[in-house]
């Protein structure tokens, strides 16, 4: 009873350190945010347990003393599944999907490889902690806080570009804060061009910036491309 306390610790302890930091990725806009993280900080603390309580699931038969190392099939099983939750990220865009289904991929062949030798009780705690951050931490994520992040491009001729200090007022004005400056002429001198990467708390402030970029005569034209960067 008390080596599955201990367990039960363990892998409630992964769950809250890997949430912990997966929330701080999810608030600043990163494609792997916090399902993502707590699933791969559990499936990590679960495969440790295979080697602290070998002598749970390994008895050697007989009297004769036998070596091994258990952990190499563990090894290799996740060095596959490496290969098969890779296949389910997709990039699109500049937006990536597919995170959350490879780390439960992942988790799910811990568990496999749990009960395969015997473990059952982590086995079914690690099942049950799964659905339960693919089910209600789903429902927090929706919820909290994220930045999002857009690349910000605008063009003005360049004898009537709108000054630095009024570009900056006009995007802090709607919301965003501005991350980086580029600048550059293009089309033989004839326009100039302003490139940065903007955040805001606030998506809908990309539709509002956009609004306001069309009311601007001085604006030839713009770019605004949400990222997750």
């Amino acid at each position: 009873m008390n080596d599955y306390l201990e367990i039960s610790l363990r892998l409630l302890t992964a769950l809250v350190f890997g949430g912990l930091v997966g929330f701080e990725r999810s608030y600043h806009g990163r494609p792997a945010g916090f399902r993502t993280h707590t699933l791969v900080c559990l499936a990590s603390a679960l495969l440790m347990l295979v080697t602290v309580y070998e002598a749970q699931w390994f008895v050697p038969q007989g009297s004769s003393r036998v070596s091994i190392d258990p952990t190499r099939m563990a090894q290799g099983i996740m060095t596959g599944i490496g290969f098969l939750g890779a296949g389910v990220i997709m990039k699109e865009g500049l937006s990536v999907r597919g995170l959350t289904t490879a780390a439960s991929i992942w988790i799910t062949a811990a568990i496999g490889i749990l009960v395969g030798i015997g473990f059952y009780f982590p086995a079914a705690l690690a099942a049950a902690l799964t659905l339960g951050t693919l089910a209600a931490f789903r429902w927090l994520e929706i919820r909290m806080p994220t930045q999002s992040y857009a690349q910000f491009i605008v063009r003005f001729a360049r004898e009537a570009a709108m000054p630095e200090r009024e570009l900056r007022e006009l995007v802090l004005g709607v919301g965003f804060d501005v991350a980086n400056l580029n600048y550059r002429l293009t089309e033989d001198g004839r326009h100039y061009e302003y490139r940065m990467m903007i955040r805001t708390l606030k998506p809908e402030n990309l539709g509002r910036l956009s609004e306001l970029l069309l009311r601007t005569p001085a604006v030839v034209d713009f770019r605004i491309a949400p990222t997750g960067d």
